[in-house]
């Protein structure tokens, strides 16, 4: 991951193309560098963006990957990181260009605001690989598009188009194709040329107990994750995801 400050703006950036699937250590990395730029009075705003043709595809489920051994261990870890990202003191806007996919639009979520293009897909898809969602899409997601679309796109696992993030506010911004970062860029200059700490005091009072309810939310998602990752079909459901088929349930 690369961590570049200009003109009040940090622009944080993943470095794992062409999915950008994550672990602990980049969570881990995307945490320290926020934290540090928090220190840092040359930085006022943050930009998360990625390399490569995908914002983040979330976890790597493939053999080899950093979830293929003992899932909830790993989870563990990661979920500890990531409620981290929650007590960032600095506004963050995630550019997301190709797909936000599972435990990727957790971490397009944990933003305030994300900046999309009509190409962009955001999928909540985890009941297509047959377990509970996690990363805090819990909270995040129905606090973002409300209860009933939130309930849609996580029981059906459907992928929402950028236009249709727009129209539901789950992209805040849409661009001209590509023009993700930039977009991203202009307008957290803009946050930068507001009042510190004004910002500041007024991002926390719209957060307010944001951190203290995703902690609460991954100890739940992790628990309905440690036992339906242990069922028939969420081994169908990753396998079928791995192998590019629809995946066939059977309630076991």
């Amino acid at each position: 991951m690369s961590v570049v400050v200009e003109d009040g703006v940090g622009l944080l950036e993943m470095q794992r193309p062409p999915a950008n699937h994550f672990d602990e250590q980049l969570i881990g990395e995307i945490v320290d560098a926020a934290f540090e730029l928090d220190a840092d009075p040359r930085c006022r705003a943050l930009v998360l963006a990625s390399q490569g043709k995908h914002f983040c595809a979330g976890a790597d489920f493939g053999d080899g990957g950093a979830f293929a051994g003992d899932r909830v261990a790993v989870a563990d870890r990661l979920y500890r990181r990531a409620v981290q990202l929650f007590e960032v003191k600095t506004p963050i806007i995630a550019a997301v260009q190709g797909s936000a996919v599972g435990g990727g639009l957790g971490l397009a979520c944990a933003a305030d605001f994300r900046v999309a293009d009509a190409a962009t897909r955001f999928v909540a898809n985890f009941a297509r690989l047959g377990f509970h969602q996690g990363f805090a899409l819990s909270v995040t997601l129905p606090d973002i598009v409300g209860r009933q679309v939130a309930a849609d796109m996580l029981l059906t696992g459907r992928r929402v188009t950028g236009e249709e993030a727009h129209r539901i506010g789950l992209a805040d911004r849409l661009t001209e194709p590509g023009g993700q970062r930039e977009a991203a860029l202009a307008w957290a200059r803009s946050i930068a040329a507001a009042a510190p700490l004004a910002v500041r005091s007024i991002r926390a009072t719209l957060r307010a107990d944001l951190a203290e309810r995703v902690r609460a939310a991954l100890d739940h998602e992790l628990a309905e994750q440690k036992w339906l990752w242990a069922t028939r079909d969420a081994q169908e459901g990753i396998t079928a995801s791995l192998e590019r088929r629809n995946p066939v349930f059977s309630g076991e």
